[in-house]
């Protein structure tokens, strides 16, 4: 399972919605020892109208980074063979953000691809 704080995951629907029509990507950290995603950071990227792309090498090299979260600016969110290979550089838990860009178009997958429940906390 996932967990995100429910203010992490309305700035990065915000932040999907505000870069529609084009893809936005960012990584998901955590500053606790318990593994929920409570912030996202950005790093240089390009948006695409049907791709994204982050700098991996600028990723940093904490063990803060839980894994990333990216909007598909369709009602779509399954993860695409690209954004599965992406997904085992960028660590363990990644979400998909799909128009309308509200909390239940969100969902989660693993390094792997393979979804999981996302559990959103206040």
């Amino acid at each position: 399972m996932a967990a995100i704080r429910k203010s992490t995951l309305e700035a990065v629907l915000l932040a999907a919605r505000n870069t529609y029509p084009d893809e936005f990507i960012a990584l998901l950290s955590s500053k606790g020892k318990n593994k929920v995603a409570d912030e996202f950071v950005l790093l240089p990227a390009i948006y695409g109208k049907s791709f994204s792309s982050i700098r991996l090498d600028l990723l940093p090299l904490d063990k803060s980074i839980l894994g990333s979260v990216h909007s598909h600016p369709g009602p779509n969110a399954s993860p695409s063979s690209a954004d599965k290979r992406a997904f085992r550089h960028m660590g363990e838990m990644h979400l998909i953000l799909a128009a309308p860009f509200n909390l239940e178009s969100a969902r989660a997958f693993d390094a792997n691809g393979k979804e999981f429940p996302l559990e959103v906390l206040e």
